[in-house]
């Protein structure tokens, strides 16, 4: 009967760790659509895929971090005033999976 504690505990903290993978793996996906949803690649390319003109972002996350990426969506020229990125009309959640996607392109 002791190892039912136990075993009851190791189960909670699995299970944790999966929902905090499928959370993530979610906002990438979310962030994925939202890519093509926003019309993104009209003037960026992922991979083979999209249009050149503004800079490829098929390794963006390996160079900025998801919390720069945010801050980037919300308002490209904050960061960088003379940026040619427009402002977009994005929710919370639309940044926070493109900021996701984005981060994760390595």
């Amino acid at each position: 009967m002791t190892r039912w504690p136990f075993a009851l505990l190791v189960l909670v903290i699995v299970l944790a760790g999966a929902g905090v993978q499928a959370q993530s793996e979610d906002a990438v996906t979310r962030g994925k659509r939202q890519w093509v949803a926003q019309g993104c690649y009209g003037c960026h390319t992922i991979g083979n895929f999209g249009t050149p003109i503004g800079p490829d972002l098929s390794r963006v996350g390996g160079k900025y971090s998801h919390e720069y990426l945010v801050r980037w969506l919300r308002d490209p020229s904050a960061v960088r005033p003379n940026a040619h990125m427009p402002m977009l009309e994005l929710s919370e959640d639309q940044i926070e999976g493109l900021a996701a996607y984005l981060a994760s392109l390595r």
